[in-house]
């Protein structure tokens, strides 16, 4: 482990204005994007979609970092360039999701269990050849009336910790990606509760099993009402409660937090990681790792016609040009019609 080439990456990654691109969907996932636009998900129009999002116009001034799927990393553009290679010549590093999905946690069936540490370090070793300088994986931790279990939190703290050591070993970084489900009518107090207790599990988890924490990424969700909760918080509550969580549970060491979106609207996840980038902290970089939160309006544009490639490219654009605005508190939301 070269813990200067590890901290050097997580850096150039997480360093404001500058953003991920969480383009990891699995094939099952990016079908039923593309059933909403009617286009069918086969090989082409997959690697057609992602060279669109690839080589938009300068977003290599708002993303640092892309998270590809298996097939989608082993990819070409239409000139016959690897996605890796096209990436690196815009500055952006290459990442790939490495867990293999979260299934029913046996003794609990309301909860999950990430897997995919089978294989694990051969599988890490040659995406580090294929040119992947980072990772991520991600759990999933469901609040109920009695959830999460602590059985379910340590379990998933372990994967992940483990999983981390695994990559690091390689001199790529991990993302951690510990995410609180936002489905439910709990109110965020409960959010907040159960958030700290998460990440608090996890960062033992990674202490214990020696992961460099100068040497990951955190990519946790931001502390928010559910979703079918009577009373949402304002954009001022999640913003200062998810900053006062962080700022309890994790070590002052972690280069960076770059936030999922959760199933947020793009547009509020964009408000969102702007308001927490005007409260003074004591944090790291509080940056991006968006899906959704920057695809949903290039795919609804796009609808797999020629005729809307570059329309939808500039949405894209569009979308990471307001996030990298964000991270620096920068944003405003009448941008949204310029």
């Amino acid at each position: 482990m070269d813990k200067n080439k590890l901290n050097n990456i997580a850096l150039s990654i997480a360093k404001k204005p500058k953003g991920i691109l969480a383009a990891d969907e699995s094939t099952g996932t990016i079908k039923k994007r593309f059933d909403q636009i009617n286009l069918e998900s086969n090989f082409e129009n997959r690697r057609k979609y992602r060279e669109l999002l690839f080589t938009s116009k300068n977003i290599e001034d708002y993303i640092s970092g892309v998270i590809m799927y298996d097939e989608t990393i082993r990819q070409n553009d239409s000139g016959g360039s690897s996605f890796v290679e096209l990436l690196k010549r815009r500055n952006i590093h290459s990442g790939i999701k490495v867990d293999t999905g979260a299934k029913v946690l046996v003794g609990s069936e309301d909860e999950k269990i990430t897997e995919g540490l089978d294989n694990l370090e051969k599988r890490i070793e040659e995406y580090s050849q294929i040119g992947a300088t980072f990772t991520k994986w991600r759990a999933v931790i469901n609040i109920g009336e009695q959830l999460p279990t602590d059985y379910c939190l340590e379990l998933n703290a372990h994967a992940l910790a483990r999983y981390s050591r695994i990559v690091q070993k390689y001199n790529m970084v991990p993302i951690v990606e510990p995410e609180v489900i936002m489905d439910g009518s709990h109110d965020i107090e409960k959010c907040l509760k159960v958030t700290n207790k998460t990440l608090r599990t996890v960062f033992k988890q990674l202490d214990f099993q020696g992961v460099y924490i100068g040497g990951i990424l955190l990519k946790p969700n931001m502390v928010i009402s559910g979703i079918d909760c009577k009373v949402q918080a304002s954009i001022k509550e999640v913003s200062e409660m998810t900053i006062n969580c962080l700022e309890d549970s994790i070590p002052s060491d972690v280069p960076g937090v770059v936030f999922l979106s959760g199933g947020q609207n793009y547009k509020i996840a964009t408000e969102h990681l702007n308001q927490m980038n005007k409260v003074d902290s004591n944090l790291c970089n509080l940056s991006f790792s968006y899906g959704r939160a920057l695809q949903q309006p290039v795919i609804s544009t796009w609808e797999g016609k020629e005729e809307n490639f570059k329309k939808s490219q500039n949405e894209f654009t569009k979308r990471c040009k307001l996030n990298s605005l964000a991270t620096i508190g920068q944003y405003e939301t009448e941008m949204e019609n310029i």
